[in-house]
């Protein structure tokens, strides 16, 4: 038996269900996609706009089918009765009230500028208007 994620090119099979899940299809699915071509990197490129050269063209066939067949192998999990979540623990939103409690005035929060202006630290302009 042939190790997870690893198949004979030009095969789509993975073999029997495991589980009856409803993922086969799925793996099916990512199975041929795995088998990738020079054309269809340069074709994926060229949606993404990214100009890639021969070489960058050929390794990426590789790596590209390398994260095809793990996506897969991942598929393969069993997860009936996993609840989906965004995060593995629960997001709980730690603020404090909003209440208004002394601070600096304008005033002493601009002592120690080197300049300011209408009650605003004055900074010299970096960027050009066009």
């Amino acid at each position: 038996m042939a190790a997870p994620g690893r198949r004979a090119s030009g095969g789509g099979s993975t073999g029997g269900p495991k589980g009856g899940s409803g993922d086969l299809a799925a793996t099916h699915r990512l199975a041929a996609m795995a088998d990738l071509t020079r054309d269809d990197v340069a074709h994926l490129a060229g949606l993404a706009r990214i100009d890639l050269s021969d070489d960058e063209l050929d390794r990426m066939v590789g790596e590209l089918g390398v994260i095809l067949e793990s996506v897969a192998t991942v598929q393969q999990a069993p997860t009936d009765g996993v609840e989906p979540m965004s995060h593995p623990l629960p997001l709980v939103n730690v603020t404090r009230p909003d209440v208004v409690r002394p601070s600096l005035t304008p005033e002493q929060a601009l002592a120690g500028a080197p300049d300011a202006a209408q009650q605003r630290f004055s900074v010299p302009r970096i960027l050009e208007e066009e």
